[in-house]
């Protein structure tokens, strides 16, 4: 998987100059659902509510790289753009190419780079990207639906990804991550964020410096 060019966007902004209406990202986000039932989580994107849970421990002041696993329409990605620093770098890992071209098409800020390919070589997307760690990864990937092995790769690569005291945060409709989170990070918190439909677990990794060093 490569990544898409990444364009010389003229415009620095918080928010897209053209988003696309809400009815338009639920018919893209729903038609992909029907497509890809195992690689989407739930036919309903997330609530703003859930949003601002899973973002909320993040500290926006000191952030310079920030990566997305599984944008889709951008529920997070815009969001993510409205707090982050304008010095900051959004890097937004999705394996399907209509997500990726919708946000491509949808969102004008330079400091989103829309990524084709797998979670599994986020080590090397920060690399083209011109940094060496992110200080936070966000997914709300299916992991419990991912072929075998896939889920813990992805969970071991975002560690090594990851600057000492980075974390990882993940919203799930199952407990099912947290086996597999166990092994590579040194401290996880787990609640449930009932304002989403359905109710959704906001799942909280932080690296281990030790554990970093290691890989």
């Amino acid at each position: 998987m490569a990544s898409l060019p990444f364009k010389d966007k003229h415009k620095t902004g918080f928010k897209s100059t053209r988003s696309g209406s809400f009815l338009k990202q639920w018919n893209i986000f729903f038609r992909q659902f029907l497509k890809h039932p195992g690689m989407i989580g739930s036919v309903i994107p997330s609530s703003r509510a859930l949003v601002d849970a899973v973002l909320e421990p993040v500290d926006w002041e000191r952030t310079r790289l920030f990566v997305e696993y599984g944008p889709g329409v951008g529920t997070f990605t815009r969001p993510i753009l409205e707090r982050m620093h304008p010095d900051a770098t959004l890097i937004a890992i999705d394996l399907n190419l209509d997500f990726v071209a919708w946000l491509d098409a949808q969102i004008d800020d330079p400091r989103l780079r829309v990524v084709h390919g797998s979670a599994i070589d986020v080590r090397r997307f920060i690399r083209e990207a011109g940094y060496q760690q992110a200080d936070y990864v966000v997914s709300g990937l299916p992991f419990s639906t991912l072929p075998d092995g896939v889920g813990a790769a992805i969970c071991a690569e975002t560690r090594a990804a990851l600057r000492p005291g980075g974390e990882f945060l993940i919203y799930q409709y199952s407990r099912f991550v947290m086996r597999l989170l166990t092994p590579v990070f040194g401290a996880i918190s787990d609640r449930l964020e009932w304002r989403n439909i359905p109710p959704c677990r906001v799942i909280r990794a932080t690296s281990d410096e030790a554990l970093a060093q290691a890989a």
